[in-house]
C-alpha cells in the first residue's frame, strides 16, 4: 500500500508544474475578455451579416483555416464592421506598426490572427484595394486591411459578438474596424 501512495504522490508532484502553466495560460486569456470602461462584455449587439459571401475558402479563418479568408461588412450596433466569412468580428491592436503584427504567443492564442493561404477576398462593400497579407514570425501569412493586421477573438464565442472592442489586452488597445479600415470606439 505504501509503494502504491509512494507512486500517486510523485506522479501528482510531476503534474503540478504543468496544470500551474495551464492555469496562468488560462488566467492570462480570461484577463482579455474584459472590456474597457468597467463594462460588462456584452457584445454591444450582434452584427448582421449584409451580404453573404461564396469566395473560395469561406469558412476559412485562423480558428479552421482551409484556403483563402475573405472579408466582408456586418451591421452592428457600432455601425458597419468587417467581419470574417464565418462572421467574426475582425479586430486590429493598436500595438502593431504599420503590416507587421506585434501579437504573437500567449497573445495570439487569445486574439488569433486571420490567416490565408490563397489572396484574400473582399466581399461586398470591402475595398480589395485595402486588402493585403503580411508574414508573421511563425511563416503563416495574415491578411491585412488599410495596413491593418486583423484579428479574431477567442472570447467572442459566436459569430457577431464584439466583446473584445475597447479591450486593452497584451498592452494596447484593440478595435473593431469600418469599411474604410479605421477604428470604431463604442459610442462613436
Amino acid at each position: 500500500m505504501t509503494t502504491i501512495l509512494k507512486r500517486r504522490s510523485a506522479a501528482a508532484r510531476a503534474w503540478a508544474p504543468a496544470v500551474g502553466a495551464i492555469a496562468a495560460i488560462a488566467l492570462a486569456a480570461a484577463g482579455c475578455g474584459s472590456s474597457s470602461g468597467g463594462q460588462q462584455a456584452s457584445g454591444y449587439g450582434a452584427p448582421t451579416p449584409t451580404t453573404a459571401s461564396s469566395a473560395p475558402g469561406s469558412g476559412a479563418t485562423a480558428r479552421a483555416n482551409s484556403g483563402a479568408a475573405a472579408v466582408r461588412l456586418a451591421t452592428s450596433k457600432l455601425g458597419k464592421i468587417l467581419v470574417d466569412s464565418k462572421g467574426d468580428t475582425l479586430y486590429l491592436f493598436q500595438a502593431d506598426t504599420g503590416t507587421t503584427s506585434t501579437c504573437n504567443g500567449a497573445c495570439a492564442s487569445a486574439w488569433p490572427p486571420l490567416t490565408t493561404t490563397g489572396n484574400p477576398a473582399a466581399g461586398p462593400g470591402v475595398s480589395a484595394a485595402k486588402l493585403g497579407t503580411t508574414k508573421r514570425t511563425d511563416g503563416t501569412v495574415e491578411v491585412t486591411y488599410n495596413g491593418h493586421p486583423l484579428y479574431t477573438f477567442a472570447g467572442d464565442s459566436t459569430p457577431g459578438l464584439t466583446t473584445g472592442e475597447g479591450n486593452q489586452g497584451f498592452g494596447a488597445e484593440w478595435d473593431v474596424l469600418s469599411a474604410a479600415g479605421n477604428k470604431i470606439e463604442f459610442g462613436n
